[in-house]
């Protein structure tokens, strides 16, 4: 029990490292100084003292040998750490994490697609459309979602993960503009939905395997930025369809250890529409069947 703590409060502690890491004396009114600083960011005193709290005190919670922070002094580190949004959030998280006061970890998927989710992926056609797992393993596509993300279903399903796919595969890689920006936000994701579990095995094998075959990845993900992506706008360059703008939608679903659906839609009568509309020609579209099921299945 004692080493599940310590590991937890190490976790808070790489996490305010990495986040003072990014904060420069000038952003929070103190000066640079002379010379070359050897610490990226602020001082380890510096945080100390903005935060109100001593420095061994503050240290000793960087190195995971304090795990039991009071809610007031998280509350006043994310300020001198100038954190908002999910960065905030995350910070509270993990402290609770460490002190022990999160007993319960959220509930793994089991990547089983309800009936009633694959009806609606069908429902929603042509709109492009998928479900993820908690750490984006694509789990089930409508046709036009598949036609999305090309490449991607050469790999096998075990393999197929968007964020890998961002950073490993060649069309992944060449798909979104701009591609930095778009494989910031998924990394910054990724590190929000870790949620309390840091150490789950899906997360570890999937970070382990990037952090060996990709220097960018590595980069972003000792930054520790958090971002939970809830909608938003991407632009893609794809193979098939041209350059087109979608706006997408994340929607949660419930009882399924945090599987989400992603929905894409364009502007109607716009060319982005148009070019969205190839990714699913209407001759692909299943009879209506009144009660039947639709001709959709796991991505398998």
């Amino acid at each position: 029990m004692a080493a599940a703590t310590e590991a937890r409060g190490t976790e808070l502690g790489r996490y305010l490292k990495a986040r003072r890491a990014q904060v420069r004396p000038e952003d929070v009114g103190l000066p640079a100084g002379a010379g070359l600083r050897r610490t990226p960011g602020l001082r380890r005193e510096e945080l100390a003292a903005l935060a109100g709290v001593s420095v061994d005190y503050y240290i000793r919670l960087e190195r995971g040998r304090e795990t039991n922070p009071s809610p007031a002094v998280v509350d006043a580190l994310g300020r001198a750490l100038r954190l908002r949004g999910d960065a905030y959030e995350r910070l509270h998280e993990l402290a609770e994490l460490a002190s022990g006061r999160m007993s319960e970890l959220p509930a793994c998927s089991d990547h089983t697609v309800r009936d009633s989710v694959l009806r609606l992926l069908e429902s929603v056609r042509p709109l492009p459309a998928y479900v993820v797992s908690r750490y984006n393993l694509l789990l089930a596509a409508n046709p036009p979602g598949r036609r999305l993300l090309p490449g991607l279903w050469d790999w096998p399903q075990h393999q197929r993960n968007l964020t890998r796919y961002l950073f490993l595969h060649p069309v992944g890689r060449t798909l979104y503009e701009p591609w930095e920006e778009t494989v910031a936000l998924s990394v910054a994701h990724l590190r929000a939905v870790a949620g309390a579990d840091p150490d789950d095995p899906e997360l570890t094998a999937l970070v382990g395997e990037l952090l060996l075959k990709s220097p960018e990845f590595a980069r972003l993900w000792e930054r520790y930025d958090v971002c939970e992506r809830g909608g938003g706008q991407k632009v893609f360059r794809h193979p098939k369809t041209g350059r087109m703008t979608l706006t997408y939608e994340v929607m949660r679903l419930a009882r399924t250890g945090d599987q989400r659906m992603v929905v894409y839609q364009a502007a109607p009568g716009t060319p982005d529409e148009q070019a969205m509309l190839r990714l699913d020609p209407a001759d692909t579209h299943p009879a209506p069947t009144p009660m039947g099921h639709p001709t959709l299945a796991p991505a398998n």
